[in-house]
């Protein structure tokens, strides 16, 4: 027997997947050569014509890569904004995002691979684990939330360094200039190889994040009372550190940095599923896959020679939305009794 909060969840999640799939749509006909929904539907059920070619090796792979890392990135946030108890936190505060970049970068500054080489996205998944490995190891497994948010702060400074450092280095004035563009974030030239490469460590993300919800929920009573409840709380920090290490460095490595979805979409369904953070997840996800794919075909219909870059959109957006989150909890604490 559902409940009424389950059917309301539901509803959203309904809501949700039916927003993006119109969007996918809409960004599988949305270009240079604008087509027609006949002519995309045509083209993915096999037509052999320009416009099959068009749709399954540039848009289709692009789509996908635009909905699978908006889901990564909300369900990263959600998770932990359910972790630290903090509305503010999103995938960046634990370094995996800037040792990805990092990786990926220094593959492509020394000839190792272009900036679409599959190359890439081995480097920057490296980076992020390299970077996780580091956390684990300087925090150490048993390490309260505070000194693993520092740890991860500061590998994101080492990080973002070293990133600057490679761009320093970069035998070819060119080069540095190729990643300074890719480190603004996009999915143009992706191809479905980059696709079936990322996928597997969206899908474990996925999964190992999602294993978490029940000790979110805990959590919202503090660490003390969790761990009464049974919760593992160290290891829930552990697998939430991975999980969003996983997801995002693959998602960096894909397709650049593309920053605030993870803080954006949890917060625009929490009100919805009555700020449960175990409800949180499933709808952030479908709300961070909707955002970035919104957000890829907007880069498109932008008149130019060159194309937007799509981490500048998601931060023309994203910022405007962390200010007025910040004035929101400013207010707050100044009308809460002292």
């Amino acid at each position: 027997m559902t409940t009424p909060a389950t059917r309301r969840d539901l509803r959203l999640d309904g809501v949700l997947l039916a927003v993006v799939l119109v969007l996918a749509l809409a960004s599988l006909m949305a270009g240079s050569a604008p087509l027609s929904p006949q002519a995309v539907l045509a083209a993915l059920a096999g037509d052999e014509s320009v416009a099959g070619v068009i749709v399954r090796e540039i848009r289709l792979p692009r789509t996908l890569l635009a909905m699978l890392i908006g889901a990564t990135y909300g369900l990263a946030g959600a998770a932990l904004q359910g972790l630290v108890r903090n509305p503010l936190a999103e995938p960046a505060l634990f370094g995996a995002p800037q040792a990805a970049a990092a990786g990926a970068a220094l593959v492509i500054a020394f000839g190792l691979a272009g900036a679409t080489s599959l190359a890439v996205p081995f480097a920057g998944v490296a980076g992020a684990l390299i970077s996780i490995g580091g956390l684990v190891a300087i925090a150490g497994r048993r390490a309260s939330l505070t000194v693993t948010l520092l740890a991860g702060l500061a590998l994101a400074s080492f990080a973002g360094a070293a990133t600057a450092l490679v761009l320093n280095l970069a035998p070819n004035p060119f080069i540095a200039l190729e990643i300074a563009f890719w480190l603004l974030g996009s999915l143009q030239d992706r191809s479905i190889d980059h696709v079936v490469l990322a996928v597997p460590f969206f899908l474990v993300s996925w999964v190992v994040l999602a294993s978490q919800a029940g000790s979110f929920r805990a959590l919202t009573l503090g660490e003390d009372a969790a761990a009464s409840l049974g919760v593992a709380v160290d290891r829930t920090r552990i697998a939430v550190v991975i999980g969003v290490a996983l997801g995002v460095g693959a998602a960096v490595a894909v397709s650049g940095a593309i920053g605030f979805i993870g803080l954006v979409a949890p917060h625009l369904v929490r009100r919805a599923v009555s700020f449960d953070p175990a409800r949180v997840m499933l709808p952030a996800a479908l709300a961070g896959a909707a955002l970035l794919t919104a957000a890829d075909i907007a880069v498109r219909l932008v008149p130019g020679a060159i194309e937007i870059k799509l981490g500048v959109v998601t931060a023309l957006i994203g910022v405007p939305f962390f200010l007025a989150m910040i004035f929101s909890e400013r207010r707050t604490l100044e009308g809460a009794p002292s």
